[in-house]
């Protein structure tokens, strides 16, 4: 066995390695490619195509943690691939199960410390309320159509997390 476990791959770099590459240049392409269309288009325009963005991304994300995981549809699939998402992209969190669903209690977000870094940070409140509404709403959708998704505060909003809510319509 090789010590060099990305040689796999055909790249010098180690599995930890490559998978760091991706990560940040799929941040870096969320942000280019927004900064790009807000200057050809406007504010507003470029939160409209983000927030078509992540309401198909998250389709493709749950489905392959679906795969991955060997996890199918229903409330407890959702809440195994949502840990392993908010895990991936290093998200301090914390979840509750609750009769028929669980909440989600997000201490530190990646997302709001980049617009942060990037001088955007009053840009927060009105990005996350769309984009964070369209991407767990696609995330519930894609566990099963009986799953409801409600934000209830958020950290854009000034509260000390954002508290998640996915339920199910017709409890168990």
């Amino acid at each position: 066995m090789s010590t060099n476990e990305g040689e796999s791959l055909g790249s010098p770099l180690s599995q930890d390695e490559i998978a760091h590459y991706f990560h940040r240049s799929f941040i870096a392409v969320d942000g280019l490619w927004f900064m790009k269309a807000e200057k050809l288009f406007g504010f507003e325009a470029a939160l409209d195509l983000d927030e078509m963005v992540w309401k198909v991304l998250p389709k493709i994300q749950a489905r392959m943690l679906k795969e991955m995981l060997g996890e199918g549809n229903g409330i407890d699939s959702l809440m195994k691939c949502l840990k392993a998402r908010l895990d991936l992209e290093g998200f301090d969190h914390y979840f509750e199960e609750l009769p028929g669903g669980f909440v989600v209690f997000i201490t530190r977000c990646p997302w709001k410390e980049i617009m942060a870094k990037a001088g955007r940070e009053t840009l927060n409140q009105r990005v996350g309320e769309r984009i964070c509404q369209a991407e767990n709403s696609a995330w519930a959708r894609e566990f099963g159509p009986d799953i409801e998704f409600e934000p209830e505060q958020g950290l854009c909003s000034g509260s000390s997390s954002c508290l998640l809510r996915f339920q199910l319509t017709r409890p168990l």
